[in-house]
């Protein structure tokens, strides 16, 4: 390694070290640290031994690489001063689990029911043991994400059009449901209740479901902003179920006086068993977006994400694979376009042009 001008070389790696950085150079930079750590928690899990690079002198490349700059010396290390031991091969072995998140749009005992039959699919043919990560909300997904923890999800369309450049992962498939590639957000309230408009929840209680949701949140706060209103004043009450069955619930109950949520959940629960969606009213739909999408880590290697997009594109013509999605009512998985999700970009640009003014506003006068 030689320690010049900041910038770090390495033999076939560069780090370059200065004081701007494009979104481009974080994501390559995480990626190789991320494998560095990768490799590490393999020798680890293997219990093998093999050649590896000890930690004091990790380190150490660590000080040279942010200590070098101005005209000052080169520093130098040398690496053909190494001791060869048993390797286990030429390459490292497959990280021993690979990791799937299913965002909370349905409940953690609904996840787990609707889909482990397909998790446990993809890692059958990936030769790979699954294990399914969940969190509360859709922002710790993503910001597992970004720390390298989740090679496969299922997300939000919200949460993706917030995050995809951001945490750095790749739209592989959508679900193609009842032969439709789009879905809808629904303003639902209790059959029994007397509203029909969403001017008839002003302070009322409503449900939203996570901060970061498109259906969930964003759409409701959306149609507000055009009646020149904001949830935190409009309604009297707002909770946050967290999943899309528990707002259901929650205004078939009658805990709450009305919810957004995610058509596609809506239409599922009451095909599969409407005890609860029976007992709810739809008032309001709103534009279509495209169907939340499967999602890849970029530390994930090309051509295992290509892997995966294949093998979720052919599902549907496999038996065993059929199956599974009957169950789930999905067609078939297809190839995801971002102009579907365009609208969703389109709002949360007015939300936050409309947030910028609000503030200037109601900035007091000096």
């Amino acid at each position: 390694m030689v320690c010049t001008h900041n910038v770090v070389y390495f033999p076939k790696i560069r780090y370059f070290l200065g004081k701007s950085y494009s979104v481009s150079d974080i994501l390559k930079t995480k990626v190789l640290l991320f494998q560095l750590r990768r490799a590490m928690d393999l020798v680890l899990y293997t219990g093998k031994k093999a050649c590896v690079l000890p930690m004091f002198l990790f380190a150490g490349v660590l000080v040279f690489a942010y200590g070098c700059g101005g005209d000052g010396d080169i520093a130098v290390v040398d690496f053909s001063k190494t001791t060869e031991v048993e390797r286990p091969g030429d390459r490292l072995p497959e990280y021993p689990f690979f990791r799937v998140a299913v965002a909370a749009m349905i409940s953690p005992k609904e996840t787990f029911v609707s889909y482990r039959y397909l998790l446990d699919y993809i890692g059958d043919r990936l030769g790979r043991e699954v294990h399914l990560i969940q969190r509360k909300t859709y922002g710790e997904i993503n910001q597992l994400f970004g720390e390298g923890q989740i090679d496969l999800a299922f997300i939000c369309s919200g949460p993706y059009v917030a995050g995809k450049d951001k945490y750095g992962f790749e739209a592989l498939a959508i679900p193609l449901v009842r032969g439709e590639h789009l879905y809808q957000s629904y303003l639902i309230v209790n059959k029994d209740s007397p509203f029909d408009r969403l001017e008839d929840l002003r302070g009322k209680v409503f449900a939203f479901t996570d901060p970061e949701s498109n259906t969930g949140r964003m759409v409701p706060s959306y149609w507000l902003s055009h009646m020149g209103e904001r949830p935190e004043t409009f309604f009297g009450k707002i909770i946050y179920t967290y999943s899309h069955d528990n707002s259901i619930l929650a205004v078939a109950r009658s805990l709450v006086d009305g919810a957004s949520i995610d058509g596609q959940i809506w239409k599922y629960f009451n095909n599969r068993d409407d005890i609860h969606t029976s007992r709810t009213r739809i008032i309001k739909r709103s534009e279509p977006f495209g169907n939340p999408p499967i999602v890849a880590s970029i530390y994930l290697p090309t051509e295992e994400r290509e892997h995966i997009r294949q093998l979720l594109f052919a599902m549907h013509r496999d038996p065993g694979g059929k199956k599974i999605l009957d169950e789930l009512m999905i067609d078939r998985f297809i190839a995801p376009k971002e102009e579907w999700y365009d609208p969703i970009r389109r709002m949360r640009q007015d939300l936050h042009m409309l947030e910028k003014t609000t503030h200037a506003t109601e900035e007091p006068q000096k």
